[in-house]
């Protein structure tokens, strides 16, 4: 490995990249998604670009799997640690017992290089094509031997004084059309993983490409410029530069006057397909490479940047300032991440330890803490944005039931035929005098009885409100982690505020009743009907003519003469006009009206209104307007209160009370108290999480 020893003199300190390789192998055991995004070099390319060929020539070993079609099926994360060279001390040959058991002959019995595997802790290989092996058991063991891919990791990390530190993260290469036994979405299938690798900021895109083909039609050119569009962190590997027609190079990619790259190009010879079969060592295609920039003529003057010995050099010296802007910012994540967990962890509490009565009481009586809370607005969760609790039952009172009530108008069913029916009946045999109190009485009620059902929705609508309440109370994580209580505490509150809605609903009807069962005409505010009758004259004689004194031609004084005067005028032209019977008379000839018939089985009112009769009217229709707005008042303040004592009040003091009654009569406490597998395995998930975590900030806080 002479020839790799020109990158290895000088190698940087490597605790920042070692720094980001724990981070790796803290957070691998929490599963796929790592929560932090850590910086690393992800590469990327087409199948058959020459991917696993850079790879192994940065190593310097043959390690990787090789075949048609797609070789690597799961992301390698590649950790490269270098390491002193301990031949000065064991001569760095394994013994023959050391050989026996890892099964390697002398030509690979060398300890200054191994890999390890995350999976396997503790297991060192010192036999490469048995790392191979490996990578493609647990490969089959994780996609099976189809040709299906994963996004769970592999993580490999090699020892060796070979290489620099570093690391990659390999990924499948991109494929366009499915061969064989591949799914018919392989394409997006791995689109979709490098897409989840290079769309992270802290990931170092390394865009291989073969010299040979179009730049422009680079796949891993363009899937990098679909997340880093300016180039400002992708890097672009040129390799098979061997295989270019004569004449050509790619000089002017170099120079970025192709597709330019913040990070540039570096372009490599990899072995040949012939020189893998004839099992050539990489030593000797290093050397090939390193000659063959040497002594190219478009090359040569620039040849110390050219090869795999300067792309391994770049990649660490750029990995390494990467990692020293991003670790303020890695620190931060870590901690504002740790402690998201923890409240997590906090609010799905320990698994459940003690006595179940004990527990389930100190439920109780947080829920009903709780909901006394929310009712009364003293919560400490009090939302900015909407109405919630006792303020949306304000809502309901003030708003929905107070402007229903008041849009009720009594004398919308009402017509004024209707109403001079009701008098004329209400008169009985003789013909009133004065307005009939009874008809004013019979009409005020029926529209009173008007107010029942409103009131009772109102009812409805704050039940509705206490079980929304319910709802999110129930919906909390305490309830979440104990779904079988959940049901329960749902069950007995919901029966508990259904025979609390029967007093309710009794008082609310009762109170509607009352209002129709006694019409109290001596109400302070009630218009009594000489104030009526007056407002109806003053209307009446404000749309007749005035009348003059023929002789002085002075205007005559209205006609203010006794009720009883009026209702006689009245009365006489009302029969002038016909009056509630003149069209059925109407309809007779003078010979019939002699005759006398009876009365036919139904009598209904027809024809106008005489003046009298519209005057009478009017005066029904001002008192029943006026009585009916006292009763509105009244209902809009009472129902309200009605509805806060026999029910929200009535179960602020007792639900806490049947709670207990109910749930400890039950006699299954640790049934009840069973946690829900979701709480069991999030609550794993997160004490995961935080352990992970806290020893990622215990590793960067070493770093200064």
């Amino acid at each position: 490995m002479a020839s790799t020893t020109s990158y290895t003199q000088n190698v940087n300190d490597p605790s920042l990249i070692s720094l980001v390789n724990k981070l790796q192998d803290v957070f691998a055991t929490v599963g796929v998604q790592n929560p932090i995004d850590l910086p690393q070099i992800v590469v990327v390319g087409a199948q058959s670009s020459g991917k696993s060929s850079v790879l192994e020539n940065i190593v310097g070993r043959d390690f990787l799997p090789r075949g048609a079609g797609i070789v690597t099926r799961r992301p390698l994360i590649l950790q490269l640690i270098n390491r002193p060279s301990t031949s000065s001390q064991t001569n760095g040959i394994k013994s023959e017992e050391q050989k026996a058991v890892e099964g390697t002959t002398d030509s690979e019995a060398n300890v200054d290089e191994y890999g390890e595997f995350l999976h396997l802790p503790g297991q060192k290989f010192y036999d490469f094509n048995k790392i191979r092996d490996e990578i493609m058991r647990e490969t089959e063991a994780k996609v099976g031997r189809n040709a299906g891919v994963s996004p769970a990791p592999i993580n490999l990390r090699i020892y060796s004084p070979n290489v620099l530190t570093l690391t990659l993260v390999d990924l499948p290469g991109l494929t366009k059309v499915p061969v064989g036994d591949q799914p018919k979405d392989i394409e997006r299938q791995i689109r979709d993983m490098v897409l989840k690798y290079i769309s992270k900021p802290n990931a170092i895109i390394l865009a291989v490409t073969a010299a040979n083909q179009d730049l422009a039609n680079s796949d891993g050119l363009k899937l990098a410029r679909e997340v880093d569009p300016e180039g400002q962190r992708t890097i672009g590997v040129l390799t098979k530069v061997d295989l270019m027609d004569e004449g050509t190079d790619v000089v002017d990619i170099l120079a970025g006057r192709v597709i330019p790259l913040r990070l540039g190009y570096v372009p490599v010879v990899n072995r040949g397909q012939r020189d893998i079969e004839n099992k050539r060592p990489i030593s000797y295609a290093l050397e090939h490479e390193k000659n063959f920039f040497e002594n190219h003529k478009a090359y040569r003057n620039k040849a110390s940047y050219c090869g795999t010995g300067y792309l391994a050099r770049k990649l660490n010296f750029i990995l390494m300032m990467h990692i020293k802007q991003t670790l303020p910012d890695i620190k931060a994540r870590i901690s504002s991440t740790l402690q998201r967990y923890q409240s997590e962890l906090a609010q799905l509490g320990d698994s459940m330890l003690g006595n179940s009565a004990n527990i389930l009481l100190n439920i109780i009586s947080e829920f009903s803490n709780e909901y006394r809370t929310v009712l009364e607005g003293n919560s400490q969760e009090l939302s900015s944005i909407e109405l919630s609790g006792g303020a949306r039952i304000s809502f309901v009172f003030h708003e929905l039931y107070s402007n229903g009530i008041k849009a009720i108008d009594p004398l919308e069913q009402v017509k004024d035929a209707d109403i001079r029916t009701i008098l004329y009946n209400s008169s009985g045999s003789s013909p009133a005098l004065f307005v009939a109190t009874t008809a004013f009485e019979l009409i005020v009620k029926q529209q009173i009885r008007r107010l029942e059902d409103p009131s009772l929705k109102c009812v409805s609508l704050v039940y509705d409100e206490l079980v929304r309440i319910l709802g999110q109370l129930l919906n909390k994580q305490l309830f979440r982690r104990y779904p079988l209580l959940k049901e329960k505490f749902h069950g007995v509150v919901i029966n508990f505020f259904k025979k609390a809605m029967e007093p309710t609903n009794k008082l609310v009807k009762d109170l509607v009743n009352m209002e129709a069962c006694y019409i109290n005409t001596g109400h302070p505010d009630f218009l009594n009907g000489h104030k009526a009758m007056a407002i109806v004259n003053e209307r009446h004689n404000a749309g007749k003519p005035q009348q003059v004194d023929p002789k002085t031609g002075k205007p005559l004084p209205p006609r203010s003469g006794s009720p009883t005067a009026d209702s006689a005028s009245l009365q006489d032209s009302g029969q002038q006009s016909g009056g509630f019977f003149g069209s059925f008379f109407a309809s007779k000839n003078k010979k019939k009206m002699a005759a006398m018939e009876p009365p036919p089985p139904t009598l209904k009112a027809s024809g106008t209104l005489s003046e009298r009769e519209a005057i009478e009217v009017e005066v029904i229709k001002l008192l029943i307007n006026s009585y009916f707005n006292i009763v509105k008042r009244t209902m809009i303040d009472m129902v309200p209160k009605a509805i806060m004592y026999t029910l929200v009040q009535y179960s602020k003091d007792e639900i806490q009370r049947e709670l207990l009654e109910q749930l400890y009569k039950t006699g299954d406490l640790d049934d009840l108290l069973k946690e829900s597998d979701y709480t069991v395995r999030r609550r794993k998930e997160c004490q995961q999480m935080v352990e992970s975590l806290t020893r990622a900030s215990e590793i960067v806080s070493q770093v200064q």
